[in-house]
């Protein structure tokens, strides 16, 4: 079998003490701030009122903000929905009143600017459902972190599986450490861009194991550090083609693709780049911290 080829020749493992202090202090950070500012959820998860409104000619959306902004809907999200002649106005929810008094009152008010405008779709988010799509979400990632570990350690090893969770929780935290710090609004789509992140992770994690386990196989000298280095120098240059490629996409997603999308591709934007950093310096950290050895990697001889 024919060696792989090798074009880089960088000791990441030699900066894998710095890496360990990095990647904590932006764990702690992230567990900070997610302790004393929490997220900032949207009504996907607080509840409240979506209404979505079409003009008859473009609107600025500081004009639909400054109108708003002198009632009780001052602390309404307003964005455009598709085009500049519709707008989507996302208000928490009003004691007392329902999701047609809510609407009605805001056409009255944008009515008063003079431009003619129609309800397209009004959409009632309970807090309880909410709190549902709180608790199932949660649900998800955990049990998606569950199959992942079975999976690795029927598909490697044990101590892959551990090195692997272990950068997943690591992308997870951080990217949503992100949001915490920030205040961003946390909806259902970064949700979706989380167990997206996940994904995209742990395939980048599961390149760099599997040659790994091979190079272990294969080389006959050298330590379980040097064997490391070697695998993940090798597969650097797709690592980095995969991640510049992604980000370019979303970059363009995150910069043209409107608010609705915006939290979204922000969410891809960071995952990506700390889930390219943790199948490097998180996931092959971890594995050799527990003493993975070529005698882990070695075929078991079936007696005959």
């Amino acid at each position: 079998m024919a060696e792989p080829t090798q074009r880089f020749n960088f000791d990441f493992m030699g900066k894998r003490r710095i890496a360990v202090v990095f990647s904590a202090a932006l764990i702690s950070i992230s567990l900070l701030s997610l302790f004393t500012q929490k997220l900032n959820f949207g009504i996907d998860f607080t509840g409240g009122t979506l209404v979505e409104a079409g003009y008859g000619e473009t609107v600025e959306l500081d004009q639909v903000r400054h109108v708003l902004s002198a009632t009780q809907f001052s602390d309404a999200v307003v964005q455009y929905f598709g085009s500049a002649q519709d707008i989507l106005i996302r208000v928490a929810q009003v004691e007392g009143k329902n999701s047609a008094d809510i609407s009605n009152e805001i056409i009255d008010v944008l009515k008063q600017s003079g431009q003619s405008v129609e309800i397209r779709r009004v959409e009632f988010v309970g807090p309880q459902v909410g709190e549902d799509l709180q608790e199932d979400g949660g649900l998800a990632m955990i049990y998606a972190l569950i199959m992942i570990f079975i999976y690795i350690a029927f598909r490697f090893q044990r101590l892959f599986s551990v090195g692997a969770i272990a950068a997943l929780v690591h992308d997870v935290t951080i990217t949503i450490g992100f949001f915490s710090v920030l205040q961003l609004d946390f909806d259902l789509t970064v949700l979706a861009a989380l167990l997206a992140v996940i994904g995209y992770s742990l395939n980048d994690t599961i390149v760099v194991f599997d040659r790994i386990r091979e190079n272990f196989r294969r080389i006959r000298k050298g330590s379980p550090v040097d064997i490391v280095n070697a695998s993940l120098n090798q597969t650097l240059s797709r690592t980095l083609m995969t991640s510049l490629t992604t980000l370019l996409v979303l970059t363009a997603l995150f910069l043209f693709g409107g608010e609705i999308i915006r939290p979204f591709s922000a969410a891809l934007i960071v995952g990506v780049i700390i889930g390219t950093y943790s199948s490097i310096y998180v996931a092959s950290p971890v594995t050799l911290a527990l003493g993975i050895s070529k005698q882990d990697l070695m075929p078991v001889e079936k007696e005959e």
